[in-house]
């Protein structure tokens, strides 16, 4: 498979995550949709890693991902400061022990979900963006 076709196939799963994302949040599961986002921004950003021909993504936080995206344009430093505040939605919104005294489902509301799903959205917006300039 292509590094192209590779990316385009992570790059539709992060649109769909964050497609269920939304669903979740309309449903009151915000923990969930958190989570959701957090992996829609993962998988847009390993998306582009796989493009610049990466064969290996390792790793979950978008802190890191941005930082080895760095090193094929700079300018992922921009969102990289955005992208890694979807990190804390990584282990904390699915494990009680994540959390001291509480559940995920407790903790997490709509103002969380919501500001989730715009950042992921300008994160696979971002991408997409970088993944057309290559085409280019």
């Amino acid at each position: 498979m292509s590094a192209r076709a590779e990316s385009e196939r992570w790059l539709a799963q992060a649109r769909h995550d964050l497609e269920a994302a939304e669903h979740a949040a309309s449903g009151d599961f915000h923990a969930l949709a958190c989570f959701l986002c957090q992996q829609a921004g993962e998988k847009a950003v390993a998306g582009y890693l796989f493009a610049r021909g990466a064969d290996h993504v390792w790793g979950h936080a978008l802190a890191d991902l941005c930082e080895d995206a760095m090193q094929f344009d700079t300018s992922f430093d921009v969102i990289k400061t955005v992208a890694m505040l979807l990190d804390k939605y990584h282990h904390p919104t699915r494990y009680p022990t994540g959390l001291p005294g509480g559940v995920p489902h407790d903790v997490y509301d709509q103002v969380d979900s919501a500001r989730a799903a715009e950042i992921a959205g300008d994160v696979i917006e971002f991408v997409s963006t970088k993944l057309s300039s290559l085409e280019s």
